[in-house]
């Protein structure tokens, strides 16, 4: 899927990255005075569209965060699902303690629950919710990743490993007495940081503040390919051994962008839980994880701003999909891997590099 590039190739591709990111950032600024706009405007755009856009951006960021592992470094991860959910429970656990107040969560009220659980202590508080977000998937990433590259595991069984972890993960949190809602998740959101979620200004705050995200996760891995360790990164990928031989250790490489990675899509999770108003273990589920990687082929990995070009693809078509023909939405998504594979090796983004390299 993926062809070996040379350091020539290395160096322009972060041009075409920042081009295109500049014109993409352009366009999505734009959008929230738009949604300002009086409803017979025809530049108008109402809530849902800026809020289905947002979902949209949320999931370009887990795209880029997975570019940064699997595109540069090679580690395929059928997994980073679990680092998006995880951000996502955070999130919700303070939009949870938002909506009950003093009392407890509505469905710690069905189970019959006295007290709040151990781990919800503080969740009360935006800037520890925060933390969590960061560290959560941070160092259950770190640690994962330190026995995984410890134990020089990679290529297919790295990817079996990490589907292997989120699907413990989503049967854990599928149980009610984990605390976290269950099958059903935390739902019924009200407020975030006193402001009430329904309203045009609260969604437009979500919004950009979803597009600042977005374009801090490409500026880091602008920042990366064109650095030493951007480089040796890519050595990973295409030549480990001999990278090894010549005397360096992969392994500190791989777990740093292995945990900035899954620190990325935490954050992602947590705009994505407040603008769809619901999280539940089906986040966690391994097909999303392996259509992310779907995201990331289908733009092209290894670019940076490919997957985000991969994902609004698939998640726009999936929009459109599940309402005209919901039957046929899976069909479509196989058909649209397997074209790509076969005819666009390099995804949607060898378009672009093919017509200027010509």
């Amino acid at each position: 899927m993926h062809q070996p590039l040379t350091l020539t190739a290395v160096r322009k591709a972060p041009r075409l990255t920042l081009c295109l990111g500049i014109g993409v950032a352009i366009l999505l600024l734009l959008m929230p005075f738009c949604a300002l706009l009086p409803e017979h405007h025809p530049l108008a755009l109402s809530t849902y569209t800026l809020t289905l856009v947002g979902k949209i951006l949320c999931y370009a960021i887990v795209a880029v965060a997975l570019d940064l592992v699997w595109g540069y470094a090679g580690l395929l991860s059928l997994g980073h699902g679990l680092f998006f959910a995880l951000g996502g429970y955070g999130m919700g656990m303070y939009l949870m303690r938002q909506a009950s107040g003093d009392a407890l969560p509505a469905f710690m009220s069905f189970l019959s629950w006295q007290s709040l659980p151990w781990f919800w202590s503080g969740t009360q508080h935006f800037a520890w919710i925060l933390c969590l977000i960061v560290l959560v998937p941070g160092i259950l990433a770190f640690i994962f990743g330190f026995f995984a590259f410890r134990s020089r595991i990679k290529g297919v069984y790295f990817s079996i490993i990490t589907q292997a972890l989120t699907y413990a993960a989503m049967l854990l949190f599928f149980r009610n007495e984990t605390g976290f809602g269950g099958n059903n998740g935390f739902t019924g959101f009200t407020t975030i940081l006193g402001f009430t979620l329904t309203d045009t200004g609260t969604r437009i705050g979500l919004f950009i503040a979803t597009v600042l995200l977005l374009l801090l996760s490409l500026a880091i891995g602008y920042a990366l390919s064109r650095s030493k360790f951007g480089r040796v990164l890519t050595a990973v990928r295409d030549a480990e051994n001999r990278l090894m031989f010549i005397g360096y250790d992969p392994r500190g490489f791989k777990l740093f962008i292995w945990t900035v990675s899954a620190i990325l899509c935490g954050l992602a999770g947590a705009l994505y839980v407040p603008q769809v108003g619901i999280i539940n273990p089906g986040e966690m589920s391994p097909t999303n994880s392996i259509e992310m990687a779907i995201w990331v082929a289908l733009g092209g990995r290894g670019s940076l701003i490919g997957p985000v070009l991969g994902a609004a693809i698939v998640n726009g078509a999936k929009s459109w999909f599940t309402v005209a023909f919901p039957e046929f939405w899976l069909f479509f998504l196989g058909l649209m891997f397997i074209l790509v594979t076969l005819f666009l090796p390099r995804g949607v983004v060898g378009i672009f590099r093919r017509r200027r390299d010509d």
